[in-house]
This record gives C-alpha cells, structure tokens and sequence, in this order.
C-alpha cells in the first residue's frame, strides 16, 4: 500500500529513522520500567507471570508458571496464594528482622537496596502485583499488524502525529480488533463508548471501535488533540489512558511536565497502574517492535488488506448488500465487524453513509457497481424504528423477557445492564428487535392474545415465510401481544380471510418509506 503524505506528514516519514527520543522522551529514570515491559513483552508468555512490586518495577520476586489454558477465575486463585506468601515473607522483614533468615528471605531482602527501611518494606508488602505474560500476544500482534499499519501510518502522518505511534496497538490490544477490555474498552485502539463518542458512531447499531479503519483514524484525531493541549508527546501519549484534564492536573500540582517527575511522584487518585505505565510500555513496545527479528526471529506479517470499500447510498438491508454484492452474510458480517447483531439478523438496516468493505477477492464488482445493483425498494429513508418496554411494579427481567419471547441475556446485553437482577421501576429497556418500516399505504396488523404468525398468516392471505420476510423476524415464534406486524405491500390488494382481524392502512408513514427509483 502506498502512502500518500502532506507536506507535515512527509517530514514525520522521514524522521522516522531518527531515534525515536527526537519525539518520545526517555529520562533515565524510566529506564528500569521500560526494560520490564521489554521482559513481559518477550521473555514470558501467557502462562507465566511476573510477581513484582507494582512501584519499583525492577524488583521481580518470582516467576510463576500458569497451568495451560488457566481461566482467569484459576489464575486470581494462584496469584492470590502466590502473593500472600510473598506479602508474609515483606512483612516479617518490616519488623526489622536480619538475622536468622532462610534462604527464601534472604533472596527476598536483597531484591532491594541494602539501606531498604523498614516501613519502606512494610508497604512493599501491600504493593505486590501479578502480570500475566505477553509474548505471545505480542508475536501475534506483530503478524496481525501487516494488515492494519499502513493504514494507521496514513491517519498518523494526516493528522501530524509521529509515525512512531503506529506501535501503540500493541499496548492496547496486540492489533486485535475485536479485543475488550474488563471495563468495555473495545478494539484495536481500546477506546471507552465516553472517549470514542467524540469521533465515532457508537450504539446499538454500529460500533465503529470495532472497525480498525475508523478507530485508527479516531486515535489520530485524539492523540492530534492531546498534543495540541499537552504540547508534549510523552504527555498526550499518557493522555490517551488518564485524559487531558489528569494530565493538566498533575502538571499543575507538580510543577512540571517532566514526564519521568510525574510517573514518578504523582498521587493523582485516578493515576494508577495502568495510567503510570502506559507510557513506558509504549516505549518498550516501539523498541520491541523496531527489533522484532531479535527478539522473536523472521516473522511473516498478514497482508494488507485489499477492499472494495462503498458507502452505503440509504439505510439498507443487510442481506441485500449482500447479494448486491454477490458475498454471503457471513462473508459480510466477517469483513465488517462495527456492525453489531440486529443488523445481521435483520430488526435493523445497514446505517445511510455507514462505510462496507469487502475483500476484492470476493467479488468481481467495483463499489460503483454494487450500489447500483441495490434495488430501489430496499433503499430506506430512516432506521427501523426502536421498541421499548417501561419495567412496571413487580417486574422481574425474567418477566420481561418471557413476555416478548426472548431471553435474558439479551436483554442484558442489549441493555448494558450490570446484573440481571437489578432493574428499576420506570426504566426503559430497548428490546432486542425493532418495528419494521412500513411503506405509506401499507396494510398492518396488532397482534392480540392468543395469536400466532401461522394463523396471522393464514387469516391475511400470505405465506407465513413471506410474513417473517416482511416484518424482519428470524423466529416464528417471536411475536407479542401490541406488536405491528407489516401484513401486504400498498400495491397487494387485502384478502377478504382477513375480514374478521383488526387492519391498518398506514397514511402517513412515521417511520422508513421505500425510495422511488
């Protein structure tokens, strides 16, 4: 692939040979804990970890080899046994015992200097941290990246950013774009829904974090914006994981904007061990990375990625860009992880200007051709429109979810809820399906008690396939008591075996209306 750089993003290529202190700082005192991040990077792997003082990096107690394929519940349970021996050992050393020591803890005691005080022990023992290793993540990362860095380089140089921060994926996310973090950060780029809202269309319809084109292009303008405040790169780069406004914060309370008398002497509450290291694990990651074939030898990178890339003319189904493309859905839905599952199922359209890609392998078709092969009829104004339900007195989600036919999980996730078992009167839930866009002129039907789409089907005169098709519904058995089903186009005309049922003809339309061609 090849770049095309401004004049300001031409001059950042061409420092890129430079050593990379020209724009990341590297005081000296930092220097221990970027040679930590550099063994974690490569000297341990995913089932060894490092016991350590999560402080004084340099101090290594132990490391602990993990049983294959430990899950994470397993791993707590040995770093907790591990550490409190660990926390026993320091705390007997805090009471200023030398004498008459084993040999354990006296291997313990020279891990630090020998004039340690002991209250300086005595917090040391509540400071130890356990850090999973990363080398194979890292290896993996460093293939995966071949598909996404040019790109990434590109957004860099066009926002004025140092071409160096291509490598911080590998801090964020080993260049896995459909990786999440315990606290919802999600893709290449870790952004929070908070953070990545600034630049990025993020619901429950598309989620462009997930994309590692708009991510990469989202953390361009974002570390470009850092820099424009912060007029420091170890600072906007620190930004990234604590925030302008921390930043400022430590600053002013310090005085400074050294980055090594910040990571070193700053309190902040917020300032904790990610936010602490995330700079200097950045460090580590660049040099790790610019030495790749030391550290881990020839390694083949993935591709980079050929697309057919089209904007989305209207809001428009799923399975007919599909077939106007001549892909499958699961092709589709692989290519383009942003959009999330009522798109795929079939309750939500593709978003109007939403960006497809298709891997040019797939298809004979430029994206010229495959818009236009997209029928008038499946292009829509607006979004299907959302359902909601308002949890009454006495409402359990299990209530809920019995009611509209679908499963608790669902509704959790849809809904961002923390517990299954704590929702509140008055609170509004999105449901896991959507009203369909019923052209002007169309016939609808309310279904009551006692219905099913078979006899629905039956009693309108259409097929019960035909009925799912219309309506968007992926499960016959998914219909509840106030939904409106879509029963005929304006174009058919009414059976006379529906005359017996309640219909709507709907004039206007609040809702999607087919576009004339």
């Amino acid at each position: 692939m090849l770049l095309t750089l401004s004049a300001g993003g031409a001059a950042l290529a061409a420092s890129e040979s430079a050593p990379a202190e020209h724009h990341f700082a590297r005081p000296a005192v930092l220097e221990p804990d970027i040679r930590f991040w550099r063994k974690v990077f490569t000297e341990i792997d995913s089932e060894q970890a490092f016991l350590h003082d999560s402080r004084h990096l340099n101090v290594i107690y132990e490391t602990v080899q993990l049983p294959p394929g430990a899950r994470a519940r397993d791993r707590r349970r040995i770093a907790d046994q591990v550490r409190d021996r660990y926390r026993k050992t320091l705390e007997l050393l805090a009471t200023g015992k030398r004498e008459g020591l084993d040999a354990e803890q006296r291997r313990i005691l020279e891990l630090w200097p020998a004039d340690i005080s002991n209250a300086e022990l005595k917090e040391a023992a509540k400071r130890i941290r356990f850090q999973q290793g990363l080398a194979d993540d890292f290896r993996a990362g460093l293939r995966r990246a071949g598909a996404w860095q040019p790109h990434i380089k590109e957004q860099l140089a066009k926002h004025g950013v140092p071409l160096g921060l291509a490598a911080l994926p590998h801090v964020e996310s080993s260049f896995n774009p459909v990786a999440r973090s315990h606290v919802g950060a999600a893709g290449l780029w870790q952004f929070t829904r908070t953070t990545g809202r600034r630049f990025m269309q993020i619901d429950h319809v598309m989620d462009e974090r997930r994309d590692p084109f708009r991510s990469s292009e989202a953390a361009a303008k974002l570390l470009a914006y850092n820099y424009s405040v912060l007029q420091s790169w170890p600072l906007a780069i620190t930004a990234y994981n604590h925030g302008v406004a921390g930043m400022r914060r430590a600053i002013r309370q310090l005085d400074t904007e050294d980055i090594g008398v910040i990571n070193r002497e700053y309190q902040g509450r917020t300032f904790g061990f990610a936010s602490r290291n995330f700079y200097v694990a950045f460090l580590a990651a660049l040099e790790v990375e610019r030495d790749a074939v030391h550290y881990f030898g020839s390694l083949e990178s993935d591709a980079v990625r050929d697309d057919v890339v089209l904007t989305v003319p209207r809001f428009v189904p799923a399975r007919t860009l599909a077939k106007a493309a001549g892909v499958s859905l699961k092709e589709l839905r692989a290519h383009n992880p942003a959009l999330l599952q009522p798109v795929w199922d079939g309750t939500k359209y593709v978003p109007r200007n939403a960006e497809l890609r298709i891997p040019a392998v797939l298809t004979d078709k430029d994206a010229q051709a495959i818009v236009a092969a997209i029928p008038a009829s499946q292009r829509f104004l607006r979004q299907t429109p959302d359902q909601f339900h308002k949890v009454r007195r006495g409402e359990a989600l299990s209530v809920i979810a019995r009611r509209y036919n679908v499963s608790v999980s669902e509704l959790v996730a849809l809904n961002g809820l923390q517990s299954r078992h704590k929702i509140r009167i008055g609170q509004t839930l999105r449901l896991p399906f959507a009203g369909v866009s019923i052209p002007e002129g169309a016939v609808t039907y309310k279904v009551r008690p006692g219905d099913s789409l078979s006899i629905i089907a039956r009693d309108a005169g259409v097929s019960q396939q035909r009925l799912m098709e219309l309506n968007g519904l992926k499960n016959k058995h998914r219909i509840y008591v106030g939904q409106t089903l879509y029963l005929k186009p304006p174009e058919d005309k009414p059976a006379a075996r529906g005359a017996g049922r309640e219909t709507v003809s709907v004039n206007p339309v609040s809702g999607s209306k087919a576009e004339g061609a």
